[in-house]
């Protein structure tokens, strides 16, 4: 893309929830050119522009001039968007990640990079199946965000954005460009050289909190004061810190309950992604956090019966909302 004759990074972002929504936002800043991929209702709704609500409380309004829509229900993605991209960001929600790895094929660059900062375990992996391992990224961020019934977006919490080669290697080329806008973006970016324990760590905090809160029905900050909902979350995230060493994941010398403990508080206030889609009666995110788990469990014998009831209980819950 060029921008007075000097070529400037295109960032696709792929799934424009809560999460995505920040990074079209925080991005929009920046001089990046963005394609927002979505469907229906949300592409839409940002065709008639975006509203952030920060974490400071500023309401910002971006206009739908400063990105590219993209819907992926009207059809095939039009001959000006293929191979376009330098980056393709896999925002969307766990089951649709391999229609959003084929878009990602379709937008990005023969030298793009996809990166998948979704919640939960194989996304890079299916990218990689994809594309190539050598042009994907795995991912995690710690920024926090809902959207509303009206489709505003609400970022709740700063964080960061981690990413690294799921082979370890340094940072070059495309990955430092976009780590630089990243950082103009105030987003917080961090390079890491082991992102498979990162995405663990993530998974540990998800499997403890989302499933216990969205069956209760409660914000985070209940795990703490509920002592039996406390429960079921340490031994979820037991189960799940017993699963990744087993798989020979580096976990290092992790305080659980501390850690568990720490993010709650800093979280009190939240109602978890899981709770937000059984509210609304979506699928939720359970296969790739309990059920990823369970699965892996069996594969290397470590037992796993707290994830799976909650895998069970979730399951149960949007059977129901479905046959009501």
């Amino acid at each position: 893309m060029s921008n007075g004759g000097v070529l400037v990074m295109r960032i696709a972002i792929l799934g424009v929830g809560s999460i995505g929504g920040v990074l079209v936002g925080a991005l929009s800043e920046t001089e990046v050119g963005l394609l927002c991929v979505s469907r229906g209702g949300t592409a839409a709704a940002l065709r008639l522009g975006l509203v952030i609500h920060t974490p400071e409380g500023v309401i910002e309004m971006i206009s739908p001039d400063r990105y590219e829509v993209l819907d992926n229900e009207e059809g095939p993605i039009l001959e000006e968007h293929l191979g376009t991209c330098d980056i393709a960001i896999i925002a969307g929600k766990a089951a649709s990640t391999h229609i959003l790895a084929s878009l990602a094929e379709e937008v990005l660059s023969p030298d793009g990079l996809a990166i998948s900062i979704q919640n939960g375990l194989g996304h890079a992996e299916a990218l990689a199946r994809r594309i190539g391992g050598a042009r994907v990224l795995g991912g995690s961020t710690t920024h926090s965000a809902w959207r509303d019934e009206g489709g505003s977006v609400h970022w709740s919490g700063r964080g960061a954005v981690e990413f690294g080669r799921l082979d370890g290697g340094g940072i070059t080329g495309v990955a430092m460009e976009f780590h630089d806008a990243l950082e103009e973006a105030g987003l917080n970016p961090k390079w890491s050289s082991d992102i498979h324990s990162v995405i663990w760590r993530k998974l540990l905090i998800n499997v403890a909190i989302n499933p216990v809160c969205a069956i209760a029905g409660v914000r985070n900050g209940s795990l703490i004061e509920v002592p039996g909902l406390w429960e079921q979350s340490m031994e979820s995230m037991r189960e799940a810190e017993l699963v990744a060493r087993a798989t020979g994941v580096e976990l290092g010398d992790i305080d659980t309950e501390g850690y568990l403990r720490k993010v709650v508080l800093a979280t009190a206030k939240n109602r978890v992604s899981m709770l937000q889609d059984l509210m609304a009666g979506r699928k939720t995110e359970i296969d790739a956090l309990c059920g990823e788990i369970v699965a892996r469990g069996e594969e290397f014998g470590v037992p796993t019966p707290r994830n799976e009831m909650l895998l069970a209980l979730v399951r149960g819950i949007e059977l129901s909302q479905h046959h009501d």
